[in-house]
């Protein structure tokens, strides 16, 4: 299922920039086309600490549209480790065969993809939301398109995805997985790579749909700049959302919800190590200090150095611009 999150984030940009390649003239007529032949999920374990094994799913297939509307399905009991009982496990115990097909739903912006021409390439941030078992994923992430002809387009990831098993209610499931195999443990979060090749169903390439799409990306960018109106003035908080991805496995700023990590909504002004019910280390609990906007740059900058013995593994943003970006958009979701 985490494979699923991160795939849903990637066919959702896939889909914005492919049908910027078309029109939208009848509702129900599909224009692009999944190729599921060239077309691969793939996905890294890690067990023991030191064991990755990359796995993949067999079986997608999807659409574009006319009106926009994109559907990518994805069957999760496709899912090939190279291991038969490993498969049967996985089946049996992270995915519900009784739901076997996870679904993702997008409404595709052409705007900026209508100008694309062959041989052309470009990287696109998308938001979407994925189905997986009755239950609905919020997912983002930037997509390199390539168009490669008239009739085909490839889509993969610009930035490999991580994703946690926590947030897709599979850690029950990979618990049953650790005990079958009697390992000592498997990582809970996921690396996901993507490649999407997109085929067109329709010879002639229309413009009609290139002023639908500009509305609609015009509404998005509204609602984004509505959402950051508060943000840091060094900052900026929509790239700060963008760059905050790397953080996503572990902590979760938008609401009050603890990951691996602490939940950072409202974490600018809040004493360190002070969320009750969280277990945090002894290097954390052993500071006094308050996460100003000061502390909070040492801090993203050089974790393990600002406080030293701490359990984070994630060494630090290089760019200070990238570190001014991230504050802004904690900044931004603090109510």
């Amino acid at each position: 299922m985490f494979y699923f999150n991160i795939l849903s984030r990637f066919l959702l940009s896939f889909f914005l920039m492919v049908f910027s390649f078309s029109s939208l003239a009848l509702a129900d007529k599909a224009i692009w086309k999944l190729d599921g032949e060239t077309s691969k999920i793939s996905y890294v374990s890690i067990k023991k600490n030191t064991v990755g094994e990359v796995n993949s799913f067999g079986k997608v297939s999807g659409e574009v549209l006319e009106n926009g509307n994109v559907t990518i399905n994805i069957d999760v009991t496709s899912v090939q480790t190279n291991i038969d009982i490993r498969n049967e496990r996985m089946i049996a115990h992270v995915f519900d065969v009784a739901q076997p097909t996870a679904t993702l739903k997008a409404k595709i912006d052409t705007t900026a993809l209508s100008k694309l021409e062959v041989g052309d390439t470009v990287v696109k941030d998308v938001e979407g939301v994925l189905t997986l078992s009755g239950v609905d994923v919020a997912v983002e992430a930037s997509l390199f398109i390539a168009r490669l002809s008239d009739e085909k387009v490839l889509v993969t990831t610009d930035e490999m995805i991580v994703v946690g098993t926590k947030d897709l209610g599979i850690d029950e499931g990979i618990d049953k997985l650790v005990k079958l195999a009697k390992l000592p443990g498997i990582t809970r979060v996921v690396p996901v790579s993507l490649r999407l090749m997109f085929a067109s169903l329709q010879g002639d390439l229309q413009q009609d749909n290139a002023t639908k799409g500009a509305a609609l990306e015009q509404q998005v960018d509204e609602i984004k700049v509505a959402s950051t109106s508060d943000s840091l003035n060094a900052g900026d908080a929509v790239a700060g959302k963008k760059v905050f991805r790397l953080c996503r496995a572990c902590h979760v700023a938008e609401e009050a919800k603890n990951k691996v990590g602490p939940y950072l909504k409202g974490v600018v002004g809040r004493k360190a190590a002070s969320i009750d019910g969280f277990n945090y280390s002894k290097a954390f609990k052993a500071v006094d200090i308050r996460w100003n906007e000061e502390n909070l740059a040492q801090f993203l900058a050089k974790p393990r150095a600002f406080i030293k013995g701490n359990r984070m593994s994630f060494p630090g943003l290089k760019k200070e611009e990238d570190v001014q970006n991230v504050i802004a958009y904690l900044k931004s979701v603090a109510n």
